[in-house]
């Protein structure tokens, strides 16, 4: 994509209109006021687009950073949530000199689109006290918190909170869908806050006084002494935010031609903005998907895009405070809970709960521990049972088949003596993974077999055996001897033989030279011990050194 300082330039213009109420909205959700969420989108915003690895994120306070702040505001107050900012930051700089960010790509999309459900509907349920104009309650779990808003309003109904919250949200819904690239935003926050003055709403409180710029760098918050109690709330914030920034950059990259994150980088860009933020006030941060996606379609190609979006905030932040703090409350509010109705994206859903019934139960179970829980512990649970789900599908592909060795057999056989080493002999072949998962049923199936002498295993499709596969193997094997049935085997892989050596398993197999290249040669080494047991006759084989005279 061609450099074009202009669209850049309109590009980061239009994302800053846009990015104004989101910012001062997430920064009154979070608890520390709208001129947290304005620092926060200046200052992470600038240091996010100079030293991160995407050329077209935007950084900033975003919804689901939001959700992981509230019960830490609850719980040690501001001045904890600004030295969980700078933890987290550090943390993330360190997750990118380890270079984590190419594990993200193993996240699955169920937990991606189950988390990104619960976030919307916390978010939703966070805007109902200021969306009904009543004052928001105490505690830190939006599902009662947002029941006692209910309870205060029907006690004290405000039909003007009502209409302006969702009037914003009715028109920047309807207008999104009529001219996407309008920022309608901007336009519905500006009618009703002229409304509210207009109509002398009273009942419809502003955000109130916000500073004529930022303040002065500080670390007057910085307590060392509260480090220890921070340090999970701080592994939970960057978590999220490393997360959220490299999805946000997977998708800025599919939506374009030619551009390709650095996934490291992005987390080192995003743990500079996080060690910035909050001495200026702000909070944590991290790249936010929506804004992005304005910045790519508006035509941004670089960073400047970003860079122009955080001056124009700037700029409204010394020039224009005493006419953004008298925006309403519920019409901030009525901003998020259309942002929280758009996060929500229904094909993406349907199709998840249509793939498999795994996909469906790992995406409601993450929606329903983030909002019932938190999103870390959400993201977690989402990725356990993720994980045990693959697990217990690759572990039904292993298979253990008994097979007809006769094709096998060396040489030439009489029906007579088929019919004998079909009654001694048992082939089985192994196929798919031998491991923790599924490897107890195998061991299972293997232990009853009966009524032959001899066993052999063909394991040249086993693709892949850790520790408890070979111990499992082991097991089986020493249970046949023990019931006096032989055990060959065939076709060990080199990268099979070092978990079988590890248990002594490979020492097992190879107990009176019972282990064989070829399947063929197993059934050699299968025919030679019924032979020693009197249960084959002899066949005479030619001396090996002896050799035929050639006829006359």
């Amino acid at each position: 994509m061609a450099l074009d300082p202009r669209r850049d330039l309109l590009a980061g213009l239009t994302v800053a209109i846009v990015a104004l109420p989101l910012a001062l909205g997430f920064g009154v959700s979070s608890g520390l006021g709208a001129e947290a969420g304005l620092a926060t989108a200046v200052v992470a915003g600038a240091l996010a687009a100079v030293f991160g690895g995407s050329n077209l994120q935007v950084s900033g306070p975003t919804g689901a950073m939001t959700v992981v702040l509230v019960p830490i505001v609850a719980r040690y107050g501001p001045g904890g949530v600004l030295t969980v900012g700078v933890m987290a930051g550090a943390l993330l700089i360190a997750l990118a000199l380890l270079r984590a960010g190419r594990y993200m790509r193993y996240v699955p999309a169920p937990v991606v689109e189950g988390f990104t459900l619960g976030i919307a509907c916390v978010i939703g349920l966070q805007q109902v006290p200021d969306a009904l104009g009543v004052a928001k309650p105490d505690g830190e779990k939006v599902l009662l918190a947002a029941w006692r808003a209910v309870e205060a309003f029907a006690a004290a109904p405000n039909p003007a909170a009502v209409g302006l919250s969702l009037g914003v949200a009715a028109v920047m819904l309807a207008g999104a869908r009529w001219r996407p690239a309008i920022p309608f935003s901007i336009v519905a926050v500006i009618a009703a806050t002229v409304a509210a003055r207009f109509f002398h709403l009273d009942a419809a409180a502003p955000i109130g006084d916000l500073p004529a710029g930022l303040p002065a760098p500080s670390l007057a918050f910085f307590d060392v002494t509260a480090l220890g109690s921070l340090i999970a709330p701080a592994v939970a914030v960057a978590a999220l935010a490393a997360l959220e920034s490299l999805l946000s950059a997977t998708v800025a990259d599919g939506m374009t031609v030619g551009q390709q994150h650095d996934p490291d980088k992005e987390l080192f860009g995003q743990g500079i903005a996080n060690l910035a933020a909050p001495l200026f006030g702000g909070v944590p941060a991290t790249a936010a998907i929506a804004r992005t996606a304005v910045n790519v379609r508006t035509g941004a190609s670089s960073r400047l895009a970003a860079l122009t979006h955080a001056a124009v905030l700037a700029a409204i932040v010394f020039a224009a405070a005493p006419l953004v703090a008298k925006i309403p409350l519920a019409a901030l509010a009525g901003v998020l809970l259309a942002t929280a109705v758009r996060m929500v994206e229904v094909g993406a859903l349907r199709a998840m709960a249509k793939a498999t019934r795994s996909d469906a139960v790992v995406l409601v179970l993450t929606a329903a521990a983030t909002l019932v829980l938190d999103l870390v512990y959400a993201v977690i649970i989402g990725l356990v049972v993720a994980g045990a789900l693959a697990l217990r599908a690759v572990a039904a592909q292993a298979s253990l088949d008994q097979v007809d060795f006769r094709p096998d057999l060396p040489g030439e056989h009489s029906d007579e003596e088929h019919a004998l080493l079909a009654e001694h002999i048992v082939a089985y072949r192994i196929d798919g993974p031998l491991f923790f998962a599924g490897a107890h049923r195998f061991l299972l199936e293997l232990s009853e077999v009966s009524d032959v002498r001899v066993v052999i295993l063909r394991m040249s499709r086993v693709t892949t055996m850790d520790a408890t596969g070979a111990l499992v193997l082991k097991d089986a094997v020493e249970k046949l001897n023990r019931r006096g049935i032989a055990v060959m085997t065939s076709g060990i892989r080199p990268g099979q033989r070092q978990a079988l050596a590890s248990v002594g398993a490979l020492e097992l197999l190879r107990h009176e030279g019972r282990e064989y290249a070829t399947t063929p040669e197993a059934i050699a080494g299968a025919r030679k011990h019924l032979e020693q047991a009197g249960l084959l006759p002899v066949r005479h084989r030619p001396h090996p050194h002896r050799t035929r005279k050639a006829p006359r």
